[in-house]
């Protein structure tokens, strides 16, 4: 059975590449999409952004029927909702929270996750590779399972 992988992008992401380049870095999503799609030519990946909290939790419920497991970057939701926290303890399937930037090295604020404990770790500060360290994290964790 093919290992299948929802990469899940919250708000602003979409912006990747032209806000705060220095915090976020010039990649876009699309670039991103492409250099994982290239490096794990064995999983099958679906990748959806949503500026919506509601949408990301449809799409996280979704994906417990079809998909392996999800790299998750909840952008600004992180840090305030409840509702992705319960979605993501919902489903039965794991869940890599990832981050461009070092959460904890900014704001008091960004230093709080609230998806960080019902997810099976988190990985930030590596800008656009964090992706990539999120979904080698997930397979092995799905390959020693």
């Amino acid at each position: 059975m093919p290992i299948k992988i929802l990469i899940l992008n919250g708000p602003n992401l979409n912006l990747l590449g032209e806000r705060e380049t220095g915090t976020y870095g010039k990649e876009t999503l699309a670039v991103i999409e492409k250099t994982l799609t290239k490096a794990f030519t064995k999983i099958q990946f679906e990748f959806r952004q949503s500026n919506v909290e509601g949408e990301l939790v449809n799409l996280i419920h979704a994906a417990r029927k079809k998909d392996s497991g999800i790299v998750f970057n909840p952008g600004a939701y992180t840090h305030y909702s409840i509702a992705l926290r319960d979605a993501v303890a919902a489903v039965s399937i794991p869940v890599v929270e990832v981050h461009l930037s070092n959460i904890h090295a900014r704001e008091d604020f960004r230093k709080n996750s609230m998806t960080a404990p019902v997810c099976i770790g988190q990985i930030s500060g590596f800008g656009s590779y964090s992706y990539h360290l999120g979904v080698m994290a997930l397979v092995r964790y799905l390959e020693k399972k």
